[in-house]
């Protein structure tokens, strides 16, 4: 009798070990698919004016955390992006200026019912710190001796935005020639500026708020009936091989979240 006891001690045991590593390895399954992130594994290409590239960058990040997408992104000029998107290599396109997104709403390049304005791009006057050619406006452009630095007209937005302003103020023939140099994106006109090669260049406000600014350059702003204020516009290219994703990274950008990531960065975001 002790040995039939001793053994059907010994069973509960090793039903109840049994048991327990039952319920161990149920706790080790692997995560399910169903837990995976929204868009993980899938790409997306977007193609944006250079002068968004501080927003831009943290924008795409979060992008990528929050869904599991793999963003990939092409700085340019306006003209540049343009060409990109008709290339069909572009997913969505954020150029700096809205002519180039009506040309490509025009072209049926875009989903008309996709384009969103995002914020506004105010021009201004850049000038080194301690401004030594004591520049208070845009008349001051064309004085003699004023080395200038403007965005290529067929290049970045404030290239043609740039041109329209000093026609506009009467002042274009001058400002021609003080320019010593075009570029091709607003970046390089920033470094221009920082760097005391030139004495002025029209620039985007938010650009003063860039780390490669601070202490560097002064801020003069242009009056608002001489101004040229742009709307940046976001849209999804009719290209695009995943229409879902970019639809809901388009939206991201546009949406309330994105508005704090903007206004950090020196940009008034657009109601709509």
């Amino acid at each position: 009798m002790k040995k039939v006891g001793i053994f059907i001690i010994i069973m509960v045991l090793a039903m109840a070990l049994a048991g327990s590593g039952c319920t161990e390895k149920e706790d080790s399954t692997p995560i399910s698919e169903n837990s995976k992130k929204e868009f993980e594994g899938r790409q997306l290409t977007v193609c944006s004016g250079a002068g968004l590239i501080k927003p831009m960058n943290e924008l795409i990040a979060n992008f990528e955390n929050e869904t599991g997408a793999d963003v990939e992104v092409r700085y340019g000029g306006s003209a540049e992006l343009f060409g990109i998107l008709t290339s069909k290599e572009c997913d969505i396109f954020i150029p700096g200026d809205y002519y180039y997104t009506r040309q490509a709403m025009d072209k049926n390049y875009v989903f008309n019912e996709s384009v969103t304005n995002l914020t506004l791009h105010v021009p201004v006057i850049a000038v080194p710190d301690k401004n030594p050619k004591n520049i208070s406006g845009l008349e001051d452009l064309a004085n003699p001796g004023v080395k200038l630095a403007l965005g290529d007209p067929n290049g970045p937005a404030i290239g043609k935005v740039s041109e329209a302003i000093c026609e506009k103020a009467g002042i274009l023939p001058e400002v021609e020639n003080n320019t010593i140099v075009r570029t091709t994106t607003v970046n390089q006109l920033l470094i221009y500026v920082v760097s005391d090669e030139v004495d002025a260049a029209i620039i985007w406000e938010d650009m003063a708020s860039w780390g490669e600014a601070s202490g560097k350059l002064e801020i003069i702003p242009i009056p608002e009936e001489q101004n040229k204020i742009k709307t940046i516009p976001t849209a999804v290219s009719v290209y695009t091989k995943d229409p879902e994703l970019a639809e809901a990274f388009n939206n991201y950008i546009a949406g309330d979240e994105a508005k704090e990531n903007w206004e950090k960065w020196g940009f008034e975001p657009c109601d709509s």
